[in-house]
């Protein structure tokens, strides 16, 4: 790909493809897209390279999806919100079991894996504008990490499984945590302050980049790990929801946009973390 066309967005599913709470997209480890609520609330939608999506699986009754993730398994997992859920989908044979419960979250959203196969689940409570983090460990335990945060949403670590990356989208402030090997968080510090607007899914690349959808404005903010601010790319949609990286090279973005309906995409320089994370 030339230098021009990095950091270009482009349209890839047709206009309300999704539902208005399009979410949590993830790439499986056969370049696989998914995204939550395609065409009705309570699906996950797989999409083609050619933006053509059909439905993959349909959720139980009263379950709706928001952040998805694969592991080092393959299975694909999803914050089933009002469920309280973490649900477990077996991609051969599309079963999908309840991996953790935890009925003291407000609602999982988004949520992140590390390299040990271990969840860390933003949980806000958007009436109060509060939130708490949790760690769900590969067993299904579930940990509180901290309570009493502002509204918890996009979750991320970085690329040497050292950090923990968390904002809160009615503060718009984005902390950092750093990240024990046993999956404990210390020395919270800010990493970026917005002025303005919201935000919501984080990924990182393989440089430790930090990739926010800014809901609201229209734009996904790329930051560095020192908190400066790189660049900003525009997106057609006015409020992105999440991204997650992909393409032949892991280093196409894909962004469900919430206010249209449907997912568009941009060519960035540099992988995504979970790029091949997992052999």
């Amino acid at each position: 790909m030339s230098e021009e066309a990095l950091f270009v967005a482009t349209v890839l599913t047709d206009t309300n493809s999704f539902t208005s709470g399009a979410e949590g997209p993830a790439v499986d480890d056969k370049g696989n897209l998914y995204a939550v609520n395609f065409a009705t609330s309570g699906t996950i939608g797989m999409v083609q390279d050619s933006g053509k999506a059909g439905i993959f699986v349909t959720l139980p009754e009263g379950s709706v999806g928001n952040g998805i993730r694969f592991n080092s398994k393959k299975e694909m997992l999803i914050a089933d919100y009002p469920k309280h859920n973490i649900l477990k989908v077996d991609m051969g044979t599309k079963e999908i079991s309840v991996f953790a419960h935890e009925p003291k979250m407000n609602q999982p959203n988004d949520i992140a894996i590390d390299g040990k196969d271990r969840l860390y689940a933003s949980d806000p409570n958007w009436s109060d504008s509060t939130g708490n983090i949790w760690r769900i460990d590969p067993d299904g335990k579930v940990t509180l990490l901290e309570a009493g945060m502002g509204t918890t949403n996009g979750i991320e670590v970085s690329p040497g499984n050292d950090l923990l990356y968390v904002n809160e989208s009615v503060q718009r402030k984005v902390w950092v945590y750093d990240l024990s090997p046993e999956g404990n968080v210390s020395n919270k510090r800010l990493l970026i302050e917005f002025p303005d607007f919201g935000m919501d899914g984080m990924r990182c690349d393989q440089k430790g980049n930090l990739y926010i959808t800014r809901h609201g404005k229209g734009t996904i903010a790329i930051v560095a790990p020192d908190g400066k601010l790189i660049k900003e790319v525009t997106t057609t949609g006015k409020m992105p929801s999440n991204l997650a990286f992909g393409g032949p090279d892991g280093k196409t973005i894909y962004i469900t946009i919430q206010d249209r309906g449907n997912i568009e995409k941009f060519r960035t320089d540099t992988p995504g973390r979970e790029w091949k994370q997992f052999p």
